[in-house]
């Protein structure tokens, strides 16, 4: 029996050690007044009666406020739901409503979000909101006043649920894939591999909390190290936090690597102290991977893996210390720790391809998910017997084992690490007045890989004004989802009149980007 956050614990335990560093609210936790939090936190949802198994909702914006209900909810054998700040009443409305959440954790930007969603979704008893709290609301503050009952994190097995990520489907339909206690475990470890983690580790972390991709903040924190929290990217900051923090270990990602290559001459000496930089969530360009290199000369560490397998839990990644695993600046590296990566024919998984063939990418390991919540049809439809996952995505192997991904089995679009899904998207769209059909598919970006675009066929009589259209969609999605162009078409293209040929679009718009 194992619970994620026994290395709290065990860490708290060296007075010296800094936890978490908050530059933009001037916050410092060590490991000891971060364990404190989290008990205390952990104690009073047990006292309102939330125990293993229930769920709890957490709509926040990335800061330690996130990461110590993450661990309490955990340490108490409860089930995490991470959701982003960014999502709308309906969007939020769906993750409560499916996990069947009893509590949601809120800040104050997401209160009057929380109070509506409450109103439809009975199963929330709970919530407490940072700060003073609000209507019917608990205040954080004085949640924290309240002395631990107990100290002792809940004995977990390996297959004990501790999270519901949720991640849409080609359906646009949000799926919560199940991560346990032992995927988790498995993932710090895998992760700690890649970087080479070690004790007084230093690492800034660009990624939403919300985001799988905390995994890496928290793989640092279990090696004993410091989580810097940047919860808004911007450049210059960025780089004024590597030279003030003395950063080892850089969060990254294709547009944050591009930037870095067009910054200012110096920007070289600020990021000295760091020794890796991490890039995963998108095609990262060999050009630009290439151009990073010659200029910083810092090992990127370049990931494949997904919400459901905990990044690299289950999944491969170039290391800093195997240079020849980039493969003149294409490859996505070899499998971790105790992942294991097959090509099958993407019509017949059974079937494994050879070396050097393109098919559907499986993934199997430690990290893979048990399955989606409550989706006993999508999951058997991805999680194989055998314990082998279906990623969607295409790639080959070549002859020495090292993984290439060539393309995507689903539609689905990579802008800056998150993913859009074209149904969710299109289904807001329809709901316009003057929307007859619509279409969303990416085109190339060079800072952010790719950006959502839209094909619209309007109804007879009616004009589109693109910048009403823009108000519409970011009314009703999160900001990363909204188009960022519109295509006026007569039709869009079909097969036998039903299925949407997204890469006819892609083909035809990507010219006029």
């Amino acid at each position: 029996m194992q619970n994620v956050t026994t290395f709290l614990d065990n860490h708290a335990l060296d007075s010296s050690a800094s936890a978490l560093i908050w530059p933009s609210e001037g916050v410092r936790y060590s490991y000891a007044e971060l364990l404190d939090r989290v008990r205390r936190l952990a104690s009073f949802l047990c006292s309102i009666g939330i125990s293993k198994g229930d769920r709890v909702c957490i709509y926040l914006e990335s800061s330690p406020e996130y990461l110590i209900s993450y661990f309490a909810v955990w340490r108490i054998g409860a089930i995490a739901v991470p959701a982003n700040i960014v999502l709308r009443e309906g969007e939020l409305g769906y993750l409560i409503g499916n996990s069947g959440a009893r509590a949601i954790i809120c800040s104050p930007e997401g209160r009057s979000v929380v109070e509506k969603v409450r109103h439809s979704a009975p199963s929330v008893e709970v919530a407490i909101c940072t700060g003073d709290g609000g209507k019917g609301m608990l205040s954080w503050d004085k949640v924290l006043e309240r002395e631990p009952d107990f100290l002792e994190a809940v004995p977990c097995g390996f297959d004990d649920a501790c999270q519901l990520q949720y991640t849409s489907g080609t359906t646009g339909k949000p799926k919560g894939a199940i991560l346990t206690h032992g995927n988790w475990i498995a993932a710090l470890e895998a992760e700690k591999e890649v970087l080479g983690l070690r004790p007084g580790d230093i690492y800034l972390g660009i990624y939403p909390m919300p985001h799988v991709g905390v995994s890496w903040g928290i793989s640092v924190l279990r090696a004993k190290g410091t989580y810097v929290i940047m919860e808004r990217f911007s450049e210059e900051d960025y780089v004024r936090l590597v030279k003030e923090c003395g950063v080892t270990v850089l969060s990254g990602m294709p547009p944050v690597i591009h930037g870095l290559c067009n910054a200012p001459e110096g920007t070289e000496e600020a990021l000295s102290t760091v020794r890796v930089i991490i890039s995963g969530g998108g095609q990262l360009l060999p050009s630009v991977w290439e151009a990073f290199d010659r200029r910083y000369h810092i090992p990127i560490a370049n990931s494949y893996g997904l919400s459901e397998t905990i990044v690299v839990g289950t999944g491969t990644a170039t290391l800093p210390g195997r240079p020849d695993l980039t493969r003149n600046f294409r490859s996505v590296g070899v499998p971790v720790g105790y992942s294991e990566v097959r090509i099958v024919d993407s019509s017949d998984p059974a079937k494994i391809l050879p070396p050097c063939e393109t098919g559907e990418i499986a993934l199997r390991g430690p990290s893979v998910a048990s399955g989606y919540w409550s989706m006993p049809e999508e999951t058997s439809e991805t999680f194989l017997q055998g314990g082998w996952f279906l990623t969607g995505d295409m790639g080959y192997l070549d002859s020495s084992g090292i993984l290439f991904i060539t393309d995507r089995k689903k539609d689905m679009i990579i802008m800056s690490g998150w993913k859009v899904y074209p149904t969710e998207v299109e289904n807001i769209l329809l709901q316009h007045p003057v929307v007859a059909d619509a279409a969303i598919f990416g085109i190339p970006d060079e800072r952010k890989g790719e950006i959502p675009v839209a094909a619209l066929v309007l109804k007879k009589g009616t004009v589109l004004d693109s910048e009403e259209m823009t108000d519409f969609c970011k009314s009703r999605m999160a900001g990363y989802k909204v188009p960022r162009k519109f295509f006026l078409v007569d039709s869009l293209p079909r097969v036998h009149g039903w299925k949407l040929l997204r890469r006819t679009l892609r083909e035809e718009h990507s010219k006029k980007g």
